[in-house]
């Protein structure tokens, strides 16, 4: 057994706090608060490699977090790092990280663990499990499983609900409560499962077939409580995210706190951020459902009053009309006799503008004949012109006389002449008797002469 007092920075009690003689005895917080001495005397600042898990940042802007040895052996030391030294962190807080960090070793008195305050931190690379998780979610989603357009709507009425978890942890109680306050009306259906530890992945997967077999839920909850990267592994186990997107009802993933991602949540339809989140989403809050119930009741209720107020008016119009069928029958006598009225009118307006429009065509055909006959006047004295200027006494008007045979032929050639032969000349105011005394021919005539008998 290590004597403390050999330890540097030990301090023992001060005198007169134990009887003399009696063995050397500690209080609880002078202990620790020496072991946290020694701890700091001995070690001083002290630089530590290992893998985040359980990874938090509190309200207060503290981070605390496990560091495990990153070779798989046994070991983990827990670590805080506060708000000063996290502000200037620039190192995600996410489990599986391999880090190195820089601080000192202390005693948190409140549990008698140790701890490391933890001043600096530096990133190394991703853990073994999530680089094995960021693997197996590449390679899922290039399949298409994560993408948003096979992602199914929840039901808007909610009867029934299934909840795959485990029935020793808090998170079934968190749903059954939230659903208790929120909606009382919706049934609900546990499927028993381990959510973490070797076995739990081949167990949430018959819980899964399990509910779609029997097939007696409208939606399904896959839920758990907070927790490391290897407490969680179970919901990112391929054949679990497979069966989840095999399943024929919407899954809402609740799993872990808001931080924590799975592949389950990536799958699922619905991602919510706690189980409590996952209940609220999953069943409509019974007060908005009555509210709009309600709503729904008044504006049916005012549609039917609204009917009934119109059929009723018309029911009395009716009975009106068939109460005074006298007035009725007057009323239609009226209007028959304005129709007939007005048929009249327009009769007599339509004999008018057709009366006018047979006086327009009539003056327009005399005008046309007119115009006609003025046109065939003019023609005709225009033929009577050129009839006159045609009559042969008109030439002989001028001095001309034209001979005629016996037999009543005009004479055009001395061709049909011959001397001795009785001719006769006529003028233009009479006729003469001749004879032929000679004949006398003139050259180049011919052609004149036929030309004037084609004349």
């Amino acid at each position: 057994m290590t004597d403390l007092r050999n330890v540097p920075g030990f301090a023992p009690p001060p005198p007169g706090s134990r009887p003399p003689g009696a063995p050397l005895a500690w209080s609880v917080g002078a202990l620790l608060s020496a072991v946290g001495d020694a701890l700091s005397a001995r070690f001083g600042a002290v630089t530590v490699r290992g893998e985040l898990s359980g990874a938090t940042r509190a309200g207060s802007g503290h981070c605390y977090f496990t560091l495990k040895d990153a070779e798989g052996a046994a070991g983990a030391l827990r670590c805080a790092m506060f708000r000063r030294a996290a502000m200037l962190c620039n190192v995600p807080m996410q489990d599986g990280l391999q880090v190195e960090v820089r601080g000192r070793l202390a005693v948190y008195e409140q549990r008698g663990e140790l701890q490391m305050v933890v001043e600096s931190m530096q990133r190394l690379g991703a853990g073994q499990l999530y680089e094995e998780f960021l693997r197996l979610r590449a390679r899922l989603a290039a399949e298409g499983l994560f993408d948003a357009a096979r992602k199914r709507a929840l039901p808007g009425f909610v009867r029934t609900v299934g909840v795959v978890t485990s029935t020793a942890g808090a998170a079934l109680h968190d749903v059954l409560a939230t659903l208790r306050r929120r909606a009382p009306h919706v049934r609900v259906i546990v499927y028993p499962s381990l959510v973490q530890g070797a076995e739990a992945p081949a167990a949430l997967v018959a819980a899964l077939q399990l509910v779609d077999r029997r097939d007696e839920v409208d939606a399904l909850l896959v839920c758990r409580g907070g927790g490391s990267l290897e407490d969680l592994w179970a919901f990112n186990d391929e054949r679990v995210v497979r069966a989840i997107a095999a399943l024929g009802r919407p899954v809402v993933s609740g799993v872990g706190h808001e931080t924590d991602v799975t592949l389950c949540d990536l799958v699922a339809d619905l991602r919510a951020a706690t189980p409590t989140a996952a209940a609220e989403a999953v069943a409509a809050e019974r007060a908005v459902l009555m509210e709009a119930l309600d709503a729904s009741a008044q504006r049916l209720r005012r549609r039917m009053e609204h009917r009934l107020q119109a059929h009723a008016q018309r029911l009395d119009t009716a009975a009106a009309r068939l109460a005074r069928p006298a007035l009725a029958l007057a009323a239609w006598r009226e209007r028959m006799h304005r129709l007939e009225l007005r048929l009249g009118a327009a009769l007599r307006l339509r004999w008018q503008a057709l009366a006018r429009a047979s006086e327009a065509t009539g003056q327009r055909f005399v005008r046309a004949g007119e115009r006609r006959r003025a046109a065939l006047q003019d023609e005709l004295r225009h033929q009577r012109r050129a009839l006159a200027n045609l009559d042969p006494r008109r030439v002989l008007e001028r001095g001309y006389a034209l001979l005629e045979a016996s037999d009543g032929h005009a004479i055009v050639s001395v061709a049909g002449l011959a001397a001795g032969q009785p001719v006769a000349a006529v003028l233009h105011d009479g006729r003469a008797a001749l004879r032929v005394e000679g004949i006398e021919r003139v050259e180049g005539a011919g052609g004149g002469a036929e030309d004037a008998s084609r004349r």
